[in-house]
């Protein structure tokens, strides 16, 4: 495996710069505009405009590398994502951050998607499980480390916005001294909902869930832990223990995951993160800032609420014929991110009637009203055995990383050149 993971070294490099650059980006906003005065539907309306963005450029990105190619289409993208993060430190308005954070987005999406694609073209189908797992590790890793790059200034100047911008300018580098060669332009994958609803409902109400539920968190949560009293590390370690939850849940989650019937798993799920949700609004709401728990609450927050979208995904293809995996996710996907543009809305719309902590009585709600609908799904229907392996899938991605999964049709065996 070494060899597979010294050639695609630059890539995730570039990948490890990026996601630090976004951990550190996708905290400092809300913070920023909390600072600045903005309310609290315009904050959330600045994550469903990132998502606005997302979706676009997961739409347009694969003709956008047809016709100038990877390296190009990544170099441009990182580019004015760079320039995107220092406009938002100059031009500090909720109209302006709408527009940026939606151009953002797009850019993101063709960032993902250009280095995606290259580590596809160099997997083989005995490698493409463990350089899957490689990019998931460096992911989970440095949007950890994205968090506590917020130590290095105040939220209220533009230091941190330079910082994230050198992230996306120093992602460029390792991709743009590579000798790896450009990948070939890969097919779109048809994107069929209604059928996709009609296989797997409980899968697709899964990546809602995700959407509705992680889509507000993101936005949202930061100024929870500001509201609380917490400092700027106190934020930081909030945020990575939520992270770190999540991560470390996959291992145990796996091994039980492929021998049982996976919506049993997800009803536990959701019922763990709707408890948990309730517990920190509860602690919110009397203004309860001690570490001692609200960090293990934080902790197993996350690791109840962030494996969703793999069990979505997982129980789906489970359903699927293996031809169809990359359409089905791809599918997911699409309706995970347009279910995100809806979340932070709603989240903030709450917030703003009921208060800051109300956001985890929300998103218990969503959680609650999944797991009530799993449960009655798999009651009345036959018990079903994982056929698949469960894969973590990172969540923060495009569809091209779905060639990666090594439960996807397989590929003509390829090496490297």
């Amino acid at each position: 495996m070494a060899p597979q993971l010294y050639s695609i070294g630059a890539i995730l490099l570039s990948v490890a710069f990026l996601l630090a650059g976004n951990g550190l980006v996708t905290t400092l906003t809300p913070l920023r505009a909390h600072f600045e005065g903005f309310s609290h539907l315009a904050i959330g309306a600045l994550g469903s405009f990132y998502y606005v963005g997302f979706v676009v450029g997961c739409l347009a990105g694969p003709r956008v590398l047809a016709r100038v190619g990877h390296i190009r289409s990544f170099c441009v993208a990182a580019a004015l994502a760079a320039a995107a993060v220092l406009l938002q430190s100059l031009l500090v308005a909720p109209v302006a951050w709408f527009l940026i954070r939606t151009g953002f987005g797009f850019c993101a999406a063709n960032i993902y998607m250009a280095l995606e694609s290259w580590l596809n073209d160099r997997a083989t189908n005995q490698t493409r499980g463990r350089i899957l797992a490689a990019y998931v590790i460096v992911t989970l890793t440095f949007l950890t480390l994205g968090q506590w790059l917020l130590l290095l200034a105040s939220p209220s100047g533009f230091k941190l916005f330079t910082i994230a911008a050198i992230a996306y300018i120093c992602c460029i580098v390792p991709v743009g001294l590579t000798r790896l060669p450009q990948p070939l332009p890969q097919p779109v994958p048809p994107l069929r909902i209604g059928r996709l609803v009609a296989m797997a409902p409980v899968g697709v109400a899964g990546v809602v869930t995700v959407g509705f539920a992680n889509g507000a968190f993101w936005a949202l949560a930061p100024i929870y832990a500001q509201l609380l009293g917490f400092r700027t590390s106190g934020i930081a370690a909030f945020m990575s223990t939520f992270i770190i939850g999540g991560a470390l849940i996959q291992v145990p989650l796996a091994k039980f995951s492929d021998h049982s019937d996976r919506r049993w798993l997800m009803a536990l799920a959701c019922g763990s993160a709707a408890l948990f949700g309730v517990a920190l609004a509860v602690l919110g709401r009397h203004g309860i800032r001690a570490p001692a728990l609200l960090y293990p609450a934080a902790f197993a927050f996350g690791a109840a609420m962030l494996p969703l979208y793999s069990l979505s995904i997982a129980h789906a293809n489970d359903r699927m014929l293996r031809s169809e995996f990359v359409e089905a996710s791809a599918t997911l996907l699409l309706i995970n991110a347009l279910a995100s543009v809806i979340g932070p809305i709603l989240g903030a719309t709450i917030t703003a009637r009921f208060g800051m902590p109300a956001l985890f009585f929300y998103t218990a709600a969503v959680h609650a009203l999944m797991t009530v609908f799993t449960v009655l799904r798999t009651a009345s229907g036959p018990v079903e055995q994982g056929r698949g392996h469960y894969v973590p899938v990172p969540q923060l991605a495009s569809p091209t990383v779905l060639e990666l999964d090594p439960r996807g049709p397989e590929h003509a065996s390829r090496q490297p050149a």
